[in-house]
């Protein structure tokens, strides 16, 4: 299982889908009834032995290529081949970098 703390504008769909699990799952471990409220702060355990890297990554304020690359266990070098930055150093909010193939 995985702690996970829930940010604005979450969805417990959302959540699911991002760690491929499921609503049920989700609520079920966290003794959630229906309808399924969270909230930001909020820690929820996720039924889920290892977090997958997702595909894509939208970047939020704070942080760097190497704030991102040790969250999900990557080498700065594999995000620079994956994307095709004009200025590695200048990365900002919103903007989206691929993670995987």
């Amino acid at each position: 299982m995985i702690t996970y703390t829930v940010r604005p504008g979450n969805t417990l769909y959302a959540i699911a889908q991002f760690f491929g699990t499921t609503v049920k799952e989700i609520a079920e471990a966290n003794g959630l009834r229906c309808p399924y409220t969270i909230y930001p702060g909020q820690e929820l355990v996720l039924p889920i032995e290892e977090i997958k890297s997702p595909r894509y990554y939208v970047v939020r304020p704070g942080d760097s290529l190497s704030s991102i690359a040790d969250r999900y266990g990557l080498e700065i070098n594999e995000l620079l081949t994956l994307n095709n930055f004009d200025d590695p150093n200048v990365i900002y909010p919103g903007q989206i970098i691929r993670l995987t193939r």
